[in-house]
């Protein structure tokens, strides 16, 4: 009777397994699975929330239109924390737990470069929405971005400056560990001396540091006309205040990294007034694309949008017509198809995906006014 009893058990058992797997198998079915690799903690947070917020919407905006392939889009999002340690962790799970078909992720490079090799490896698409370095796309032919790349972001905020901000005698004050931040800094430092600037001191810090008045020091004993901060608005809204403390008060600029509602938080409404940063689209642009995509992030969130929720907003939107395009979920496919992009009309602007899986599309400088971010100009590729 034991036997039987127990033998009925591992029975039942085994049904309810093969139960429990045909109706995933059923629910999976009608499904496409998209991965995203995001920073929801950690330090720079306000980027990964907000590009999951955006690629959120894009998600919702194609499952309410039929989805695609007569499926819908299912968003399995990953927190990385902001480690790329833990950004390869959840890379590997995304694509051999949860299967998914292609990835987006991440906004800083530095965790890109961590997760990009595994997606080539496996030949998943992956989709950077904000990451600027140029390494990240050369990893391999399955990695894409929506955004621009440091050299073109360097070159803008190198004209800016000596064009528009009128300065030759600029300092900078460079992230070390950071790859988006050296990479970004000698970038523009050769195209600034390259068209007559003058680097008058160097300086770096780590992410993470909380006093800055050495480097500030010695950057205002060379009297610059301006320095250049390369950095993530959690270190350039100390740094701002700090420099204001020892009385470095010429203008500070940056790049899309500053562009963040904490930037100016506290004292460095002050500090950062006046200071201008390039970035990938402005709130104040009237077209309809933008400020229909503005209006809707609102009425969700009940914020306003910054850059990386427009960019990730694009990156969803060009894997969905991609998938759409290639009539298939399998990777090699999908990869064809985003290498054809051309003349998308994002909210970002009309984008072009050229031959290192790079975005061909102008950036903005942006001035801070009284704490907010006032669209000061666009520059063209």
């Amino acid at each position: 009777m034991k036997n039987f009893l127990k033998q009925a058990s591992v029975l039942c058992i085994i049904i309810f397994a093969i139960v429990l797997y045909s109706c995933n198998k059923s629910n999976t079915s009608n499904e496409i699975l998209i991965g995203e690799y995001a920073s929801l903690t950690g330090s720079e947070a306000t980027f990964g929330q907000s590009e999951h917020n955006g690629l959120v919407l894009a998600v919702e905006e194609i499952n309410s239109k039929g989805g695609v392939l007569g499926k819908q889009i299912k968003l399995i999002t990953e927190d990385n924390q902001g480690k790329p340690s833990e950004t390869q962790t959840v890379v590997q799970k995304l694509i051999n737990r949860d299967k998914v078909v292609a990835i987006i992720g991440e906004v800083a490079s530095s965790r890109s470069k961590a997760g990009a090799p595994i997606c080539q490896a496996a030949k998943i698409p992956m989709i950077t929405p904000a990451s600027t370095n140029p390494e990240v796309t050369s990893i391999g032919d399955y990695i894409f971005r929506v955004c621009f790349i440091d050299p073109f972001q360097a070159n803008v905020m190198s004209k800016f400056a000596l064009n528009s901000m009128k300065v030759k005698k600029v300092a900078l004050l460079i992230d070390q560990k950071n790859a988006y931040s050296t990479g970004l800094a000698d970038n523009f430092k050769k195209v600034f001396l390259e068209s007559g600037g003058e680097i008058v001191e160097e300086q770096k810090y780590s992410a993470g540091d909380k006093d800055f008045k050495a480097q500030l020091t010695a950057i205002k004993a060379k009297n610059p006309e301006s320095v250049f901060i390369p950095g993530y608005y959690t270190d350039v809204n100390l740094i701002s205040i700090q420099a204001r403390e020892i009385g470095l008060n010429c203008t500070l600029f940056g790049s899309d990294g500053w562009e963040s509602e904490k930037l100016t938080e506290g004292k460095a409404k002050d500090a950062l007034e006046g200071s201008f940063f390039s970035t990938h689209v402005s709130a104040d642009d009237p077209s309809p694309v933008i400020q229909n995509f503005i209006k809707k992030y609102q009425q969700k969130y009940n914020s306003k949008p910054d850059a990386m929720a427009f960019l990730a907003y694009d990156a969803g939107m060009i894997l969905f017509d991609a998938i759409k395009k290639a009539n298939s979920v399998e990777g090699e496919k999908i990869k064809n198809e985003l290498a054809k992009v051309k003349d998308y009309p994002g909210v970002t602007g009309i984008i072009t995906i050229n031959e290192q899986r790079n975005a061909v599309k102008p950036a903005v400088v942006m001035e801070i006014k009284n704490g907010n971010f006032v669209y000061k100009e666009t520059i063209a590729p």
